[in-house]
């Protein structure tokens, strides 16, 4: 398994390479006065997004001068936008003499750029991915039909930079044990591993797996293609993506001028070529970039905690960085699936961020979503959405149309009470008198959801098991994760989508004059 250490170019598989990989993908065709070619589709998704807002969110876009395109990366080899920069490093590494016929590629991953790499299993070269259990089951599917090799660290965590605090040092020995077995089965040499394996202890123990890979290949002499710190990971998307992008709008007589580009975080390639190309060549910042919620797990994504360590988090660069809640986007990502779209995890995420900023930030109404990839492996946690949002949620037009179902309509929020104003204009939109309205103690909301018991006093809100309740709060978030602890105590309640701010709408009224602190 060692390189063959000559630094001439392997012309038969560059050739290969070409014919069956770099010919599929967007690149630059400088034949063609640099156009790029092999592009992805750039489809005009504003109308789906407003109608999606209307029946899952209660809210109304129609007003907005607004217009989304979603740049579907789904459509590439591989099925995610991670095969540009994959092809970019392997192609410049073959180029250079650094990769050559016969060699095993070592990567830290979080499922797609892996998936990426797999394509080269055609061209004679093994690629041996270090990922973690936190991994969806369909990501690992496709990493095992792409023929790559898997080196499941058993932990949970996925690559990152190193965590100093706390290192769990029993923990590492044990899984630096598991990973010197699985080598061994893939035909490494563990007295190789052995000499290293102090090394590999501290790595783990920090959680360092970019930098685990990066070792591994050293000591085996095979190579690491470090997305995490290769700066062809940004190069490929300033000198392609944003450029195919810019073409593409230019072809339907818009500018990327004129544009907003959002998109998730993973590895920092994306967001930094990007807002790269958009400040050398237009002079303003105009790239946001979304993450989940602290406590969120989304595939293949980062939280904004879990960036700030990374080479390519460049937050001087971003026009905005948004937080946003994945257990909101799933809904959205339920919607445009069923539309027809092959839109997967993080792409709703940054969706479900555009309808937030068209329709509470004071943002232009131009935008590019990138859809990083598609449904299909997270087909599974699909189905499970729609089973739980079938019970637990409830558009405002339903709620209005079959108000007598409900025998109570309950405000529900951890922080926040309504203004009598507030309780006035649930009263009146839904159509029920005011006396059918129940404001219990945030603190037993709370309580709630943080022990997924019912206090005693909500209990006798709720009316224990008896009849139906509506339950509102100020986006739909709270009374969502209330309705599903509700439903698995047998109560039956509904959230309502949207929450407040979907009463409002139209109303003249904004979410804080209806709202106040809550006092106890």
């Amino acid at each position: 398994m060692n390189p063959n250490t000559s630094k001439s170019c392997d012309t038969v598989l560059l050739e290969n390479f070409h014919r069956e990989i770099w010919s599929k993908i967007p690149h630059l065709e400088k034949t063609d006065g640099a156009k790029v070619v092999n592009v992805t589709p750039l489809i005009d998704i504003t109308e789906d997004l407003k109608e999606c807002a209307r029946k899952e969110f209660g809210l109304n876009l129609d007003d907005k001068d607004l217009q989304v395109f979603g740049k579907f990366d789904s459509n590439l080899l591989s099925g995610s936008i991670k095969v540009r920069p994959a092809v970019h490093i392997i192609h410049d590494t073959i180029v250079k003499g650094k990769l050559r016929s016969g060699q095993t590629i070592f990567e830290a991953t979080s499922g797609n750029f892996g998936i990426a790499l797999g394509l080269l299993s055609k061209l004679g070269l093994d690629v041996v991915t270090l990922v973690s259990r936190k991994l969806q089951e369909g990501v690992f599917e496709e990493l095992r039909n792409e023929k790559t090799r898997i080196i499941n660290l058993d932990m949970d965590i996925c690559p990152a930079p190193g965590m100093k605090d706390n290192p769990n040092l029993l923990a590492a020995k044990a899984t630096a044990a598991n990973i010197r077995s699985q080598l061994s089965e893939l035909g490494f040499d563990p007295s190789i591993f052995d000499k290293a394996s102090s090394e590999v202890q501290s790595l783990l123990a920090g959680q360092d797996i970019i930098n685990l890979a990066k070792l591994l290949a050293k000591i085996y002499g095979c190579f690491c293609p470090e997305q995490y710190d290769n700066e062809l990971n940004i190069d490929v998307h300033r000198t392609v993506t944003a450029a195919e992008i810019d073409q593409q709008l230019h072809e339907k007589g818009h500018s990327l001028e004129d544009f907003r580009i959002v998109c998730t975080f993973g590895t920092g390639g994306t967001s930094g070529g990007l807002s790269r190309y958009l400040f050398e060549k237009y002079g303003k910042k105009s790239l946001h970039v979304v993450f989940p919620l602290g406590d969120q797990d989304v595939a293949g994504i980062r939280t904004k905690g879990k960036a700030s360590g990374l080479k390519f988090y460049e937050p001087e660069r971003y026009a905005g960085q948004h937080e946003v809640d994945f257990e909101q986007a799933k809904r959205l990502l339920k919607f445009f699936v069923d539309k027809g779209h092959d839109m997967g995890e993080s792409s709703a995420l940054a969706l479900y961020a555009v309808m937030q900023m068209a329709n509470f930030g004071g943002f232009g109404g131009k935008f590019v979503v990138i859809v990083a990839d598609g449904i299909q492996k997270y087909k599974k946690n699909l189905e499970a959405i729609g089973k739980k949002q079938n019970r637990t949620q409830v558009s405002l037009q339903e709620a209005v149309s079959n108000i007598a179902d409900y025998d109570r309509v309950i405000w529900i929020h951890t922080q926040y009470t309504p203004r009598e104003e507030g309780i006035e204009m649930i009263a009146k939109t839904l159509g029920v008198d005011k006396s059918k309205i129940s404001v219990p103690k945030a603190r037993d909301v709370e309580r709630l959801l943080a022990t997924q018991q019912i206090p005693e006093e909500l209990n006798k809100v709720l009316g224990g098991a008896d009849g139906k309740s509506l339950l509102v709060c100020m986006m739909g978030n709270t009374s969502s994760m209330a309705a599903q602890v509700l439903a698995g105590k047998g109560i039956v309640a509904e959230s309502l989508n949207g929450g407040i701010s979907a009463l409002s709408q139209g109303k003249g009224k904004q979410i804080f004059e209806l709202i106040r602190v809550a006092t106890e």
